[in-house]
């Protein structure tokens, strides 16, 4: 099997426009400070940085995850976690709401009542406002390191 050598066009930009780093980790401070659980984070952020091709992500996430305690089999089955029965009907909301939010070009009314409202049912507004917060920032990370090629798996 023959791999390819990959490169990143440019370090990413997190690292290169001042303070862009130091806002990111303070928003990522704030979304911890709202009470989710980090796992249940760790696996939005897998599931954004899936549907985004975030390599980068998609391999440091589920590391995280897994630190946390989170199960091999609720990483591995995270991209079909409507049809795996791992997931709770939180859980299940969260996801539908990331998915949502990160596909917003692919639907007229991207984030519809039925999503919303299921989320609002398990979570309180400043847990809902957490939810879409660490939508936006994993999104955020998703598109530098795309844009920029970032390599999974190499350190930063």
């Amino acid at each position: 099997m023959e791999t390819t050598t990959l490169q990143a066009r440019i370090d990413n930009p997190a690292f290169l426009v001042p303070g862009a780093l130091e806002a990111l980790q303070s928003l990522h401070k704030g979304i911890q400070r709202t009470g989710l659980d980090p796992k249940l984070l760790e696996l939005m952020n897998l599931r954004a940085s899936q549907i985004n091709g975030c390599g980068v992500c998609a391999l440091q996430h589920p590391k995280i995850a897994r630190k946390l305690g989170e199960t091999d089999d609720r990483l591995l089955a995270v991209s079909a976690w409507r049809d795996a029965p791992f997931f709770t009907d939180a859980e299940r909301a969260a996801l539908a709401l990331t998915e949502a939010a990160t596909r917003m070009s692919d639907a007229a009314d991207p984030v519809p009542d039925e999503i919303w409202d299921e989320a609002a049912r398990h979570y309180d507004d400043q847990e809902l406002a957490g939810l879409v917060t660490a939508i936006a920032s994993i999104n955020v990370w998703n598109r530098l390191n795309v844009a920029t090629r970032q390599v999974a798996g190499a350190e930063w």
